[in-house]
Protein backbone atom coordinates (compact mmCIF):
# COMPACT_ATOMS: atom_id res chain seq x y z
CA UNK A 1 0.00 0.00 0.00
CA UNK A 2 1.26 3.96 -1.25
CA UNK A 3 0.16 5.90 1.93
CA UNK A 4 0.10 9.64 2.03
CA UNK A 5 -1.07 12.31 3.61
CA UNK A 6 -2.87 14.95 1.36
CA UNK A 7 -5.24 18.06 1.62
CA UNK A 8 -8.46 18.39 -0.06
CA UNK A 9 -9.98 21.83 0.34
CA UNK A 10 -9.79 22.40 3.98
CA UNK A 11 -9.43 18.53 4.90
CA UNK A 12 -6.05 16.90 5.88
CA UNK A 13 -6.53 13.32 5.72
CA UNK A 14 -4.30 9.98 5.37
CA UNK A 15 -4.70 8.71 2.17
CA UNK A 16 -3.84 5.38 -0.22
CA UNK A 17 -3.05 6.09 -3.46
CA UNK A 18 -4.83 3.59 -6.13
CA UNK A 19 -3.70 3.54 -9.65
CA UNK A 20 -4.23 7.98 -10.21
CA UNK A 21 -6.59 8.10 -7.41
CA UNK A 22 -6.23 8.69 -3.59
CA UNK A 23 -8.53 7.00 -1.59
CA UNK A 24 -9.58 9.09 1.60
CA UNK A 25 -9.36 6.18 4.19
CA UNK A 26 -11.00 7.84 6.80
CA UNK A 27 -13.94 8.77 4.74
CA UNK A 28 -14.21 5.18 3.04
CA UNK A 29 -13.79 3.45 6.49
CA UNK A 30 -16.52 5.31 7.66
CA UNK A 31 -18.67 4.17 4.70
CA UNK A 32 -17.65 0.50 4.95
CA UNK A 33 -18.57 0.60 8.67
CA UNK A 34 -22.12 2.28 7.71
CA UNK A 35 -22.73 0.33 4.57
CA UNK A 36 -21.07 -3.45 5.63
CA UNK A 37 -21.79 -3.58 9.36
CA UNK A 38 -24.52 -0.69 9.63
CA UNK A 39 -22.95 1.15 12.70
CA UNK A 40 -24.39 4.05 13.76
CA UNK A 41 -21.10 5.04 15.09
CA UNK A 42 -19.45 4.57 11.83
CA UNK A 43 -17.98 8.15 11.94
CA UNK A 44 -16.79 8.43 15.06
CA UNK A 45 -15.33 4.86 14.77
CA UNK A 46 -13.61 5.95 11.54
CA UNK A 47 -12.17 8.92 13.20
CA UNK A 48 -10.15 7.15 15.76
CA UNK A 49 -8.85 4.07 13.92
CA UNK A 50 -7.92 6.22 10.87
CA UNK A 51 -7.22 9.75 12.20
CA UNK A 52 -5.56 12.39 9.99
CA UNK A 53 -2.47 12.48 11.02
CA UNK A 54 0.19 9.70 9.81
CA UNK A 55 1.67 8.96 13.11
CA UNK A 56 -1.26 8.74 14.76
CA UNK A 57 -2.22 6.06 12.07
CA UNK A 58 0.47 4.52 12.64
CA UNK A 59 0.78 3.94 16.50
CA UNK A 60 -2.96 2.84 16.08
CA UNK A 61 -1.13 -0.51 14.98
CA UNK A 62 -2.95 -3.02 13.85
CA UNK A 63 -6.29 -2.14 14.48
CA UNK A 64 -5.79 0.99 12.63
CA UNK A 65 -3.54 -0.69 9.66
CA UNK A 66 -6.74 -3.27 9.59
CA UNK A 67 -9.41 -0.74 8.92
CA UNK A 68 -6.97 0.81 6.08
CA UNK A 69 -6.87 -2.48 4.14
CA UNK A 70 -10.86 -2.80 4.95
CA UNK A 71 -11.51 1.15 3.75
CA UNK A 72 -9.06 0.84 0.85
CA UNK A 73 -11.30 -2.72 -0.70
CA UNK A 74 -14.45 -1.03 -0.13
CA UNK A 75 -13.41 2.48 -1.69
CA UNK A 76 -15.24 5.34 -2.26
CA UNK A 77 -14.15 8.42 -0.91
CA UNK A 78 -11.61 9.34 -3.20
CA UNK A 79 -9.81 12.02 -5.69
CA UNK A 80 -8.15 12.41 -8.52
CA UNK A 81 -4.01 12.20 -7.57
CA UNK A 82 -2.97 15.50 -9.63
CA UNK A 83 -5.80 17.26 -7.75
CA UNK A 84 -4.75 17.26 -3.77
CA UNK A 85 -2.11 18.81 -2.24
CA UNK A 86 0.74 15.80 -1.39
CA UNK A 87 1.88 17.04 2.09
CA UNK A 88 4.95 15.09 3.63
CA UNK A 89 3.68 11.91 4.73
CA UNK A 90 4.95 12.07 8.11
CA UNK A 91 6.00 14.22 10.52
CA UNK A 92 7.67 11.68 12.77
CA UNK A 93 7.94 12.22 16.54
CA UNK A 94 12.30 12.47 15.66
CA UNK A 95 14.29 11.46 12.61
CA UNK A 96 17.38 8.95 13.64
CA UNK A 97 20.12 9.51 11.18
CA UNK A 98 22.95 6.73 10.46
CA UNK A 99 25.82 8.27 8.07
CA UNK A 100 28.54 7.21 6.43
CA UNK A 101 26.87 4.22 5.45
CA UNK A 102 28.17 4.38 1.88
CA UNK A 103 31.88 3.76 0.72
CA UNK A 104 32.12 6.00 -2.01
CA UNK A 105 30.69 8.78 0.10
CA UNK A 106 33.21 8.66 2.60
CA UNK A 107 36.25 8.17 -0.34
CA UNK A 108 34.93 11.93 -1.27
CA UNK A 109 35.14 13.55 1.88
CA UNK A 110 37.64 14.40 4.75
CA UNK A 111 38.64 10.68 6.41
CA UNK A 112 36.79 9.64 9.66
CA UNK A 113 37.53 6.66 11.92
CA UNK A 114 34.18 5.26 11.67
CA UNK A 115 33.19 1.56 13.34
CA UNK A 116 29.88 1.78 14.28
CA UNK A 117 26.87 3.71 12.25
CA UNK A 118 27.06 7.44 12.69
CA UNK A 119 24.51 9.20 14.71
CA UNK A 120 22.84 11.99 14.74
CA UNK A 121 19.40 13.52 14.83
CA UNK A 122 16.98 16.23 13.09
CA UNK A 123 14.06 17.92 14.79
CA UNK A 124 10.50 17.22 12.75
CA UNK A 125 10.80 21.34 12.62
CA UNK A 126 12.89 20.49 9.92
CA UNK A 127 10.40 18.71 7.58
CA UNK A 128 8.63 19.42 4.14
CA UNK A 129 6.43 17.37 1.79
CA UNK A 130 6.38 17.39 -1.71
CA UNK A 131 6.73 20.30 -3.77
CA UNK A 132 7.50 22.76 -1.20
CA UNK A 133 10.80 25.27 -1.49
CA UNK A 134 13.72 24.43 0.30
CA UNK A 135 15.04 27.54 1.81
CA UNK A 136 18.34 29.16 1.28
CA UNK A 137 19.26 31.32 3.76
CA UNK A 138 22.59 32.62 3.83
CA UNK A 139 22.27 33.39 7.42
CA UNK A 140 22.38 29.60 7.84
CA UNK A 141 24.44 28.43 4.99
CA UNK A 142 26.30 29.48 1.62
CA UNK A 143 27.20 25.80 0.84
CA UNK A 144 23.41 24.34 0.70
CA UNK A 145 23.76 20.41 -0.03
CA UNK A 146 21.30 17.61 -1.24
CA UNK A 147 21.78 13.80 -0.18
CA UNK A 148 19.34 11.36 -1.05
CA UNK A 149 18.61 8.25 1.75
CA UNK A 150 16.01 5.78 2.44
CA UNK A 151 13.73 6.83 5.00
CA UNK A 152 12.77 3.55 7.44
CA UNK A 153 9.34 4.08 9.60
CA UNK A 154 8.85 2.14 12.49
CA UNK A 155 5.73 0.42 13.12
CA UNK A 156 5.79 -1.97 16.20
CA UNK A 157 7.35 -0.85 19.32
CA UNK A 158 10.81 -2.37 20.06
CA UNK A 159 14.07 -1.99 22.11
CA UNK A 160 16.97 -4.03 21.96
CA UNK A 161 15.75 -5.42 18.55
CA UNK A 162 18.03 -7.97 17.72
CA UNK A 163 19.06 -7.91 13.78
CA UNK A 164 17.53 -10.75 12.58
CA UNK A 165 13.68 -9.56 13.66
CA UNK A 166 14.73 -5.58 12.69
CA UNK A 167 12.64 -6.18 9.87
CA UNK A 168 9.78 -7.11 11.90
CA UNK A 169 9.51 -3.58 13.51
CA UNK A 170 9.14 -2.08 10.09
CA UNK A 171 6.21 -0.17 8.91
CA UNK A 172 7.12 1.05 5.50
CA UNK A 173 9.83 2.81 3.22
CA UNK A 174 9.87 6.48 1.97
CA UNK A 175 12.30 9.11 -0.11
CA UNK A 176 14.43 11.50 2.03
CA UNK A 177 16.43 13.91 0.95
CA UNK A 178 18.62 15.20 4.04
CA UNK A 179 19.62 18.08 2.93
CA UNK A 180 22.94 19.89 4.79
CA UNK A 181 24.58 23.11 5.26
CA UNK A 182 28.28 21.56 4.74
CA UNK A 183 29.97 24.88 5.95
CA UNK A 184 28.41 24.15 9.06
CA UNK A 185 28.66 20.41 9.29
CA UNK A 186 32.62 20.49 8.16
CA UNK A 187 34.68 23.35 9.76
CA UNK A 188 38.27 23.42 9.44
CA UNK A 189 40.06 23.02 12.21
CA UNK A 190 43.05 26.42 13.36
CA UNK A 191 45.62 22.67 14.14
CA UNK A 192 44.58 20.92 10.85
CA UNK A 193 41.90 19.02 9.84
CA UNK A 194 37.87 19.34 10.33
CA UNK A 195 35.71 19.81 12.89
CA UNK A 196 32.50 17.87 12.37
CA UNK A 197 29.00 19.43 13.75
CA UNK A 198 26.03 17.87 12.98
CA UNK A 199 23.71 19.75 14.62
CA UNK A 200 24.01 23.10 12.87
CA UNK A 201 24.84 21.40 9.48
CA UNK A 202 21.96 19.42 9.69
CA UNK A 203 18.83 20.85 11.95
CA UNK A 204 17.53 24.13 10.06
CA UNK A 205 14.11 25.25 8.55
CA UNK A 206 13.23 22.88 5.11
CA UNK A 207 16.02 20.54 5.80
CA UNK A 208 14.43 17.39 5.80
CA UNK A 209 12.09 16.48 2.62
CA UNK A 210 9.99 13.67 3.00
CA UNK A 211 7.79 11.67 0.46
CA UNK A 212 6.05 11.47 -1.60
CA UNK A 213 4.70 8.50 0.17
CA UNK A 214 4.86 5.93 2.61
CA UNK A 215 5.37 2.21 0.39
CA UNK A 216 4.58 -0.54 3.33
CA UNK A 217 7.07 -3.29 4.14
CA UNK A 218 5.24 -5.94 2.30
CA UNK A 219 5.09 -4.81 -0.97
CA UNK A 220 9.28 -3.97 -0.57
CA UNK A 221 10.61 -7.60 0.43
CA UNK A 222 14.10 -6.47 0.12
CA UNK A 223 15.12 -3.01 1.15
CA UNK A 224 19.00 -3.82 -0.15
CA UNK A 225 17.98 -3.72 -3.38
CA UNK A 226 16.97 -0.53 -4.18
CA UNK A 227 18.50 1.60 -6.78
CA UNK A 228 18.50 5.61 -5.74
CA UNK A 229 19.63 8.58 -7.28
CA UNK A 230 19.60 12.21 -7.03
CA UNK A 231 18.94 14.94 -10.23
CA UNK A 232 19.66 18.81 -10.02
CA UNK A 233 17.91 20.40 -12.84
CA UNK A 234 17.69 17.07 -14.50
CA UNK A 235 21.46 16.24 -14.17
CA UNK A 236 22.27 13.37 -12.57
CA UNK A 237 24.31 14.04 -9.42
CA UNK A 238 23.90 10.43 -6.83
CA UNK A 239 23.70 7.10 -8.56
CA UNK A 240 23.70 3.91 -6.36
CA UNK A 241 21.65 0.96 -4.76
CA UNK A 242 21.11 0.17 -1.10
CA UNK A 243 23.10 -2.97 -1.93
CA UNK A 244 26.26 -0.94 -1.03
CA UNK A 245 25.39 0.26 1.94
CA UNK A 246 28.00 -0.48 5.00
CA UNK A 247 25.05 -1.15 7.65
CA UNK A 248 22.16 -2.57 6.36
CA UNK A 249 18.67 -1.92 6.99
CA UNK A 250 18.24 -3.96 9.67
CA UNK A 251 21.72 -3.49 11.68
CA UNK A 252 20.64 0.33 11.61
CA UNK A 253 16.92 -0.32 13.65
CA UNK A 254 18.85 -2.64 15.53
CA UNK A 255 21.96 -0.27 16.45
CA UNK A 256 19.02 2.31 16.91
CA UNK A 257 17.10 0.40 19.40
CA UNK A 258 19.72 -0.08 21.96
CA UNK A 259 19.96 3.47 22.81
CA UNK A 260 16.09 4.32 22.64
CA UNK A 261 13.13 2.72 22.69
CA UNK A 262 12.01 2.82 18.89
CA UNK A 263 7.98 3.27 19.27
CA UNK A 264 6.05 3.63 15.88
CA UNK A 265 6.20 6.89 13.60
CA UNK A 266 10.16 6.89 14.16
CA UNK A 267 11.81 8.01 11.45
CA UNK A 268 15.32 6.09 10.26
CA UNK A 269 17.41 8.03 7.72
CA UNK A 270 20.22 5.35 6.69
CA UNK A 271 22.53 7.78 5.26
CA UNK A 272 23.32 9.03 1.60
CA UNK A 273 25.99 7.69 -1.13
CA UNK A 274 28.79 9.57 -3.01
CA UNK A 275 28.12 12.91 -5.65
CA UNK A 276 27.44 15.25 -3.66
CA UNK A 277 28.39 18.55 -3.77
CA UNK A 278 30.52 18.54 -0.89
CA UNK A 279 33.06 16.42 -3.27
CA UNK A 280 34.15 19.30 -4.99
CA UNK A 281 34.65 21.54 -2.67
CA UNK A 282 38.50 21.24 -1.40
CA UNK A 283 37.94 24.01 0.90
CA UNK A 284 35.95 21.97 4.03
CA UNK A 285 37.97 18.99 2.37
CA UNK A 286 35.93 17.32 -0.85
CA UNK A 287 37.98 14.94 -2.93
CA UNK A 288 35.99 14.39 -6.38
CA UNK A 289 37.63 11.22 -7.54
CA UNK A 290 36.74 11.01 -11.33
CA UNK A 291 32.82 8.51 -11.94
CA UNK A 292 31.45 8.28 -15.07
CA UNK A 293 27.97 7.97 -13.57
CA UNK A 294 27.32 10.88 -12.02
CA UNK A 295 28.65 14.61 -12.73
CA UNK A 296 30.08 16.49 -10.65
CA UNK A 297 28.79 19.78 -9.94
CA UNK A 298 28.20 22.52 -7.18
CA UNK A 299 25.73 23.43 -4.15
CA UNK A 300 22.24 24.35 -4.86
CA UNK A 301 21.28 27.28 -5.54
CA UNK A 302 18.07 29.66 -5.41
CA UNK A 303 16.12 28.26 -8.83
CA UNK A 304 17.29 24.70 -8.72
CA UNK A 305 14.96 21.84 -8.77
CA UNK A 306 16.04 18.83 -6.75
CA UNK A 307 14.87 15.25 -6.82
CA UNK A 308 15.66 12.27 -5.09
CA UNK A 309 14.09 9.02 -6.15
CA UNK A 310 14.35 5.31 -5.23
CA UNK A 311 13.06 2.35 -6.82
CA UNK A 312 10.04 1.16 -5.71
CA UNK A 313 8.94 3.92 -3.72
CA UNK A 314 8.94 6.69 -5.98
CA UNK A 315 10.18 10.12 -6.61
CA UNK A 316 10.54 13.77 -3.94
CA UNK A 317 10.87 16.94 -5.94
CA UNK A 318 11.63 20.27 -4.26
CA UNK A 319 12.34 23.78 -5.66
CA UNK A 320 15.48 25.78 -3.70
CA UNK A 321 14.36 29.54 -3.43
CA UNK A 322 15.87 32.37 -1.79
CA UNK A 323 14.87 33.08 2.06
CA UNK A 324 14.00 36.47 0.84
CA UNK A 325 11.75 34.88 -1.54
CA UNK A 326 10.25 32.50 1.28
CA UNK A 327 9.62 35.06 3.38
CA UNK A 328 7.33 36.92 0.83
CA UNK A 329 5.67 33.99 0.18
CA UNK A 330 4.44 33.21 3.59
CA UNK A 331 3.55 36.77 3.95
CA UNK A 332 0.87 36.62 1.15
CA UNK A 333 -0.15 33.19 1.88
CA UNK A 334 -0.81 34.37 6.09
CA UNK A 335 -3.06 37.57 4.37
CA UNK A 336 -4.65 35.49 1.66
CA UNK A 337 -5.98 33.11 5.33
CA UNK A 338 -6.62 35.88 7.27
CA UNK A 339 -3.54 35.08 9.52
CA UNK A 340 -4.53 31.67 10.27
Amino acid sequence: MKLVTFQQGHRRSVGAVDGEMVVDLQAAYAAYLADIEGDPRAAKIAAVRIPPDMASFIAGLEPSWEAAEQALAHGGASYPLDEVRLLAPLVPPVILNSGQNYWDHREEKPPVEQHDPEFFLKTPLAVVGPGEPVVLDPVVTAKLDYEVELGVIIGKPGRHIPRERALEHVFGYTVCNDVTARDRQAVPHPEGGFEYRLGPGKNFDTSAPIGPWIVTRDEIPDPQALGLRTYVNGELRQNNTTEKMIWDVATVVSFFSDFYTLHPGVLIETGTPGGTAWATDPEIGGRAYERDDVTRAGYMQPGDVVTVEIDGIGSLTNPIVAASIAAATAETASIATGGE
